[in-house]
C-alpha cells in the first residue's frame, strides 16, 4: 500500500490461538516469545484487530448439498435440523468472528522526524498524488519485504502462522471495513476477473 506521503505499508493477517487451552508452561513461552518480539522491534508497527459477524452461508450451502444427495430418509431429516439450528445458532448470538492484521510500515527518514503535530495536521490536509520513481518505489519495496520478513518470522516464532495480504486480498479488506452492511449482502468480486469496457 502506498500511503499519500509517499511512505509505504504492508499487511500481514495472523492466525490466533486460544491462549487458556495451553498449559501454563506453554502460554509463559508465548509471553516469553511475545517480550522477545516486541523488544527486537526496530521501527513501529500498528496491530489491528477487526469483528464481523459470523459468515457461515458456503457452510450452511454445503450442508444443504450434503442433504439434499442424501438417499436415507432419516440423515436427511437430520442434517436438516442440524442445519438449522446452527443457522439459528449463530443468527440469534450473534457470534462473531475476529482477524488480526499487522500492519508494518516502511517511511524512509521519517520513522521518528515528524513531529505530532505535523502528522495530524497531515491527517487532515486534502490529498495529493503520489509520485514514486520506479527506482524508488522498488527499493522502498525491497526494504518493505526485509521488515515484512523480519515480522513474519517473529509471529511464526510464536508458534501463530501469518501471511501477507495481497492486492485482491487488501481490497476485500478495505472493502469489507468501510462497507461492513454492505460487505455482508453484497459480495466483491475478484478483481482478476473484472474487465473494463472501452
Amino acid at each position: 500500500v502506498v500511503l499519500r506521503d509517499g511512505t509505504v505499508r504492508s499487511v500481514l493477517i495472523v492466525s490466533s490461538v486460544n491462549f487458556d487451552l495451553k498449559s501454563e508452561d506453554e502460554q509463559n513461552a508465548m509471553v516469553t516469545a511475545y517480550v522477545n518480539f516486541l523488544n527486537s522491534l526496530q521501527f513501529p508497527l500498528q496491530i489491528v484487530v477487526q469483528s464481523r459477524p459470523l459468515n457461515i452461508d458456503e457452510y450452511i450451502h454445503r450442508l444443504e448439498v450434503t442433504e439434499r444427495e442424501h438417499s436415507n430418509e432419516l440423515l436427511r431429516m437430520q442434517t436438516a435440523d442440524y442445519r438449522n439450528f446452527i443457522s439459528d445458532l449463530v443468527h440469534l448470538e450473534k457470534i462473531m468472528s475476529k482477524k488480526f492484521f499487522i500492519v508494518v510500515p516502511y517511511a524512509p527518514g521519517q520513522d521518528n522526524k515528524l513531529k505530532f503535530t505535523d502528522r495530524l495536521m497531515g491527517a487532515f490536509s486534502t490529498a495529493k498524488a503520489v509520485t514514486l520513481s520506479r527506482d524508488r518505489f522498488e527499493k522502498y519495496a525491497r526494504e518493505l519485504n526485509k521488515r515484512a520478513l523480519f515480522i513474519y518470522s517473529g509471529i511464526t516464532s510464536m508458534g501463530l502462522q501469518a501471511r501477507r495480504l495481497n492486492t485482491q486480498a487488501l481490497i476485500e479488506l478495505y472493502y469489507n471495513s468501510y462497507n461492513p452492511s454492505l460487505a455482508l449482502s453484497q459480495a466483491l468480486p475478484d478483481i482478476n476477473k473484472l474487465s473494463i469496457d472501452e
